[in-house]
């Protein structure tokens, strides 16, 4: 019997681990706790024709998914073809049907299926190569492939009418297209995420969150916090220790160096959603909270270390999203006559005034941290875009006006060099709307203009990154990804 068949050694998110084929060398998989990587080491004359040998790392699985890994090769290597790559099989026999999205030695990048046990491997190219970015989809018997060289967007191809059973294998291969090799390859940012099923009902139904901490230079990502609830919108405090997030109404303060949330006292106002924001100073928070009563969300500010709130705007809807860097004055989206603008307010209280009357939806406004402009976001020209103005609401300018994505939610540095962004697909959602749980990008690019990098590929949307998300020193965003739960199925067993 193949090892793969009896293993269930558990390794870090997966159920076990094995060689696929027969008289394989034997390879291994490694899991590091401290980086969230893999590392596997595999051999077998290849993932081809009408038989498989490779090193396999897995998990059982039922339903739709959406599994995602950088990945990449250790060392020169011998044959130009060996594979690294996400795959789906019917079983662990080395003849099963099975879809996997492969990146080759040389660079070679595709989704290759097999769609009965024994049939010829089949295979569809993508149009670039060397890709590093490789996520797969199952959405029924339709298999989807998105790979991208890091920072770019995502390449796709699709097969449809794939049956491979509701219960499969899903994980990470490496082979060596050579029976006498063994070569290896690590898998840093793994995940596997559940998404939304198409009854879930919006801001009725949550899935799961995952607090992520973001690596700007590097991309490299680390989840230091997990929950079945949805958490929405890290906001990161002045002294860089802790994450202020909301969740159910409430306000959380999150001990990143302890890994643990604490409900921050906001007194009465206990119907918090994901528009708050922390003053300059580190010493207030800004908060959004429904009140039926008078029309929707409310602007309030309290005291980071906690109290009872002060009610700032009089009418809602008002969603906060700035606070201006001496303190006076917030910034904040407003239904006024059924028209959304971006409006000021003393941050003490006190008459509100217009910055923006252009027809369509402006929201996502934000100071600069010299103070001199406001970012925000504006879907005036039919795509939601980033802008920029002056602070009393003059000069207002495109800062991206390429229209590729629906752009939200521009987040100027501490350091005032960049600006980060969440970009939605223009297949997936209208220029006015930002739902939970689609396919995002988030983006940077430096506040002086330029073409925009991808620095991170993510299940989310709405509570990813709503407000400021930075750390203090301009290395790190915090964000939040989605997941409903992962089926549990008893590992091992053909």
């Amino acid at each position: 019997m193949n090892p793969a068949f009896s293993q269930k050694n558990k390794l870090g998110i997966f159920d076990g681990h094995g060689d696929v084929g027969k008289d394989v060398k034997p390879g291994s998989a490694v899991f590091n706790p401290k980086t969230q990587e893999y590392e596997l080491s595999g051999s077998g004359y290849n993932i081809w024709a009408d038989h498989d040998e490779f090193h396999f790392l897995w998990k059982k699985m039922k339903g739709d998914f959406i599994v995602y890994t950088r990945a990449r090769f250790i060392g020169k290597g011998v044959d130009p073809h060996r594979k690294v790559g996400w795959m789906v099989r019917k079983n662990l026999e080395g003849t099963s049907a099975h879809v996997n999205a492969v990146v080759h030695g040389d660079g070679l990048t595709s989704l290759q299926f097999r769609k009965t046990a024994g049939a010829q491997t089949e295979e569809i190219k993508a149009k670039l190569t060397h890709a590093d970015v490789i996520q797969l989809e199952r959405k029924g018997n339709t298999y989807t492939m998105r790979v991208a060289k890091f920072g770019e967007p995502f390449v796709t191809e699709e097969i449809a009418d794939l049956d491979l059973g509701d219960e499969v294998y899903v994980g990470l291969f490496l082979g060596s297209h050579n029976k006498d090799v063994i070569e290896k390859g690590v898998y840093s940012d793994v995940r596997i995420s559940v998404p939304a099923p198409a009854s879930l009902v919006p801001y009725r139904q949550y899935l799961g969150s995952s607090i992520e901490l973001l690596d700007v230079a590097s991309g490299k990502r680390e989840i230091i916090h997990t929950s079945p609830k949805s958490l929405q919108a890290p906001n990161w405090t002045l002294d860089g220790k802790s994450l202020i997030y909301n969740s159910e109404g409430l306000i959380y303060n999150f001990d990143i160096a302890k890994r643990t949330p604490a409900v921050l006292n906001t007194g009465s106002v206990k119907n918090n959603n994901n528009d708050h924001v922390l003053s300059f100073d580190g010493k207030m928070l800004g908060l959004s909270s429904g009140v039926k009563e008078l029309g929707g969300s409310i602007i309030w500010t309290v005291p980071l270390a906690g109290g009872e709130p002060k009610q700032i705007t009089p009418k809602g809807p008002s969603y906060l999203h700035g606070w201006s860097p001496d303190g006076k004055t917030l910034v904040f989206t407003g239904s006024r006559d059924n028209e959304y603008d971006i409006y000021s307010v003393p941050a003490g209280g006190g008459p509100e005034v217009r910055l923006t009357s252009a027809k369509g939806l402006d929201d996502g406004a934000e100071y600069s941290p010299d103070g001199k402009h406001i970012y925000f976001n504006s879907n005036r020209t039919g795509v939601m875009q980033l802008w920029r103005m002056k602070a009393d609401g003059s000069e207002q300018e495109p800062v991206l006006n390429t229209g590729e994505y629906h752009d939200w939610f521009p987040h100027i540095s501490p350091d005032g060099k960049w600006i980060v962004f969440i970009s939605f697909l223009k297949e997936e959602v209208k220029a006015d709307d930002h739902p939970f749980y689609k396919h995002v990008y988030l983006r940077l690019m430096p506040v002086t203009g330029g073409t925009p990098k991808v620095i991170a590929y993510v299940y989310g949307g709405q509570g990813t990154i709503n407000t400021p998300s930075w750390s203090p020193d301009s290395k790190k965003i915090a964000f939040i990804s989605n997941s409903g739960e992962l089926p549990v199925v008893e590992a091992g067993g053909k």
